[in-house]
């Protein structure tokens, strides 16, 4: 894949600025850009996540927020991966320029709802929940603490996981971002893509409804 850019450690416009060491990061109790606006433009399915289905997961290792690093080809049984473009930091003013690209905005109300379907989720037999984005691991260990996420996250910095996949990507200030969607993967073969993810805080409730299709008819 040609032209991808890793992300810079800080691209957060006006936001606040997050240390790299975590043990210093500091943030309101305050849940941040947990809602979107009701007119935000609807992504296309360009056919870009069209070859994913039914591919076996190449071997390659990335960073989690648990300072562990997750293969997804070696996870047994179920498993979900959501990927996000980025969430935004507290305090970081959200420009209308990020609210005009189709399927940018939403990535807080898409980890949260994974967080509150976890638990049914689990019940329909998924062992492993992962979310997915371009940012580094200190950032994303401020987002899972500030919005109380009971799985990890995954840090695609040095994107491996982008050109691994050939997964649909966009720029954005000079920057590799992930395009929303989410993944159902069975011992390390993608066996249900979801792409475009719209409106995004609908994404775990379309895993968890395919789940159950596909449960019931088994």
């Amino acid at each position: 894949m040609i032209g991808l850019k890793r992300p810079s450690r800080l691209f957060l416009g006006s936001a606040t600025k997050i240390s790299r060491n975590y043990k210093q990061l500091s943030f309101p109790r305050s849940m941040a850009h947990t809602s979107f606006p009701a007119d935000l433009p609807k992504p296309e399915d360009d056919g870009a996540a069209n070859h994913l289905t039914n591919m076996s997961i190449p071997s390659f290792s990335l960073p989690a927020t648990n300072g562990k690093s997750v293969d997804l080809s070696a996870l047994s049984d179920l498993s979900v991966v959501f990927c996000y473009p980025r969430t935004g930091a507290p305090g970081e003013t959200i420009t209308d320029d990020w609210n005009a690209i189709p399927g940018a905005r939403g990535c807080t109300p898409q980890a949260c709802s994974f967080r509150d379907a976890a638990a049914e989720l689990r019940g329909l037999g998924v062992t492993h929940i992962y979310g997915a984005s371009t940012q580094d691991t200190p950032y994303q260990q401020e987002a899972k603490e500030r919005n109380h996420l009971p799985f990890e996250l995954l840090s695609d910095e040095s994107l491996r996981m982008v050109k691994a996949l050939r997964l649909p990507t966009f720029e954005w200030k000079e920057v590799t971002l992930i395009k929303r969607m989410s993944m159902v993967i069975k011992d390390g073969k993608i066996v249900k893509v979801f792409y475009p993810v719209f409106p995004p805080d609908q994404s775990a409730n379309e895993v968890k409804k395919w789940l159950q299709t596909a449960k019931e008819s088994a």
